[in-house]
């Protein structure tokens, strides 16, 4: 498969972006990834990357962006952050994806079981880390669940890590006015996605819907 050069990049839409990551996906659950000479992938970027989407993911040793969309070098810019979270530092570098290296796509993936998540639902104290869960803290809020609300209840956390999700394309949109008029005018896609780390499928959500929606969608099907 060829890298990704200057010209395939800018032929590239946000839709089509998408569309090359869920291929990838579906490659890498049939065990069927691609071919690729990664010595000839250092030389032909040695000169310049054009990666055509940006993925911020968690730091959990499963949830390797390029694996598991079966993407080779120069092809996707990786973020990664305990909780997929968004801080200054990783909008500085979703706009420099953007903006200046000519990313077409945002993806904020989550995944299944996060430890991150679990740690930020038992509200865990540890030095520097408790700053990081608490930027989950308003996903554990916005969950309407009148169960176990701790890291013991696995559905309870997967409804967290879902909204956790939604709130940080959210936070994206809000937070830079670079990405957001970029999102605007159609030249950048933005959409949240989660991991399964059983099946190793990855689960596109829809980036029209807000995280009431996503929610109350989810609350009608429990009655």
């Amino acid at each position: 498969m060829r890298t990704q050069n200057r010209e395939t990049q800018a032929e590239l839409t946000p839709e089509r972006a998408k569309e090359i990551l869920l291929e990838g996906n579906r490659r890498f659950v049939s065990n069927l990834k691609v071919n690729r000479n990664l010595l000839q992938q250092v030389n032909e970027t040695s000169e310049g990357q054009y990666p055509f989407a940006i993925v911020l993911s968690c730091i959990d040793s499963r949830t390797s962006a390029e694996l598991i969309f079966d993407q080779g070098l120069g092809d996707i810019f990786s973020t990664r952050i305990a909780g997929n979270i968004v801080n200054e530092d990783i909008l500085g570098s979703m706009e420099f994806a953007c903006k200046v290296a000519g990313s077409k796509l945002i993806v904020v993936l989550g995944h299944s079981k996060c430890g991150a998540v679990k740690g930020a639902c038992d509200h865990v104290q540890l030095g520097n880390l408790t700053g990081l869960l608490d930027k989950i803290e308003p996903a554990i809020k916005a969950v309407a669940y009148a169960g176990d609300r701790t890291a013991q209840n696995a559905e309870f956390v997967e409804k967290v890590a879902e909204v956790n999700v939604l709130r940080m394309v959210e936070e994206i949109k809000k937070r830079s006015h670079i990405l957001r008029e970029m999102i605007e005018s159609g030249e950048i896609g933005i959409v949240g996605a989660m991991y399964d780390v059983e099946t190793g499928i990855v689960t596109f959500y829809d980036h029209t819907k807000g995280i009431s929606e996503v929610l109350n969608e989810e609350l009608a099907g429990e009655y």
